[in-house]
């Protein structure tokens, strides 16, 4: 299982890569480039709130999953 987790941990950083690079590529930079206000607003809570809080929090459970803090010896 904790073979299991360790791959899962791999899986987790990849995920949060590709959610940084979708949020900056889809949502953020376009978003903020945009004349109308509205989405000016948008891409600017999506790029400074959220893609830091969701990829923070995918790439930090990845690492200590990568890492074995989730192990069974450790629990």
């Amino acid at each position: 299982m904790d073979s299991v987790k360790k791959i899962l941990g791999i899986v987790w950083l990849l995920l949060a890569v590709v959610v940084a690079y979708y949020g900056l590529t889809v949502f953020g930079l376009p978003k903020i480039m945009s004349d109308k206000q509205e989405d000016n607003v948008f891409g600017w809570i999506i790029l400074v709130i959220l893609v830091p809080i969701i990829v923070g929090g995918l790439a930090v459970f990845g690492w200590y999953s990568f890492k074995g803090e989730y192990s069974e010896d450790k629990i």
